[in-house]
């Protein structure tokens, strides 16, 4: 069964960090752009930051120079590290996968196999 499941998510203080693992089953992320994603109650899924099969890395503007995407090939495993964390940065968070796509990419049209998604609350 071809499935991304996310874990790391919680609670944290504001100005603390987090770190978001996905863990890809059923196929290998080693070819795949890859990249996370977010949505927070009453507002529409945004991109946070991408990893293309290039090893190249695109950001969203809201987690630029905060947020680090990377992966890890032999533990078919996406990470996102989140520092200096906001309350704004609470949502659910997403990983996903898109076969299709060879550079780090942003537009969630790209990506075909999602995760269940993970939550992260940011208290002030």
């Amino acid at each position: 069964q071809v499935q991304l499941v996310e874990s790391g998510g919680g609670s944290v203080q504001a100005g603390g960090s987090l770190t978001l693992s996905c863990t890809a089953s059923g196929f290998s992320i080693t070819n795949y752009c890859v990249g996370w994603f977010r949505q927070a109650p009453g507002k529409e899924r945004e991109a946070v930051a991408a990893l293309g099969a290039d090893a190249r890395t695109r950001y969203a503007e809201s987690g630029q120079g905060r947020f680090s995407i990377s992966k890890d090939n032999q533990k078919e495993t996406l990470y996102l590290q989140m520092n200096d964390l906001n309350t704004d940065d609470s949502a659910m968070y997403y990983c996903a996968a898109g076969s299709r796509c060879f550079s780090p990419r942003l537009e969630p049209r790209v990506y075909t196999i999602w995760g269940q998604g993970i939550q992260v609350t940011v208290s002030s």
